[in-house]
């Protein structure tokens, strides 16, 4: 199923007053996932297999790497855990990189809130507006992100451009070449 979503990823300095802001707001609190998520190499776009106890999908998006609200067109297959989809993928395409992280998930309607820490990145937050039946219209998920940005206290240096795989690679190719 195909979706657009309009979405940031920022920096979180304080997850503890993040969190309290977003609890004043009464959010659908999901719950915290253990996440593994494994790219694989793609010719366009990103690939990646979502491992957790709450979310479990298959994952293609296509997303422009620019800091603020940013548009993504995003394809989600959900999958088993025991599915033998990762070993398929893992033989066809090979593996670009695994991120791990501890994930609390949020909702307020149509809009997804993550607060994440990731193994060897540190603490983000990211905001979703997700358009799932194509009703909402890119405007108004525009609207959303930089709302909720706004609320939560989300600062315009602290947002970041690229995707946790990106981020993760980079590190690595820096660790060896110093």
């Amino acid at each position: 199923m195909s979706h657009l979503n309009i979405e940031i990823k920022a920096k979180c300095h304080d997850p503890g007053k993040l969190r309290g802001m977003l609890k004043s707001q009464n959010p659908d609190f999901k719950g915290t996932d253990h996440q593994i998520d494994t790219y694989f190499n793609v010719l366009h776009g990103r690939l990646k297999l979502r491992e957790g106890k709450i979310e479990n999908s298959l994952i293609h998006y296509d997303r422009e790497d620019k800091k603020g609200p940013k548009k993504a067109k995003v394809t989600l297959f959900e999958v088993k855990p025991e599915s033998s989809i990762k070993e398929l993928l893992t033989n066809a395409l090979g593996i670009l990189t695994v991120v791990d992280k501890k994930r609390e998930i949020y909702f307020i309607k149509n809009v997804k809130f993550h607060i994440d820490e990731v193994d060897g990145l540190g603490t983000f937050v990211e905001i979703e507006a997700i358009d799932k039946e194509g009703n909402i219209g890119q405007e108004k998920l525009q609207e959303q992100c930089k709302r909720y940005m706004k609320l939560l206290g989300i600062k315009e240096e602290d947002l970041i451009s690229t995707s946790y795989s990106d981020m993760l690679r980079k590190k690595k190719k820096e660790g060896a070449t110093s």
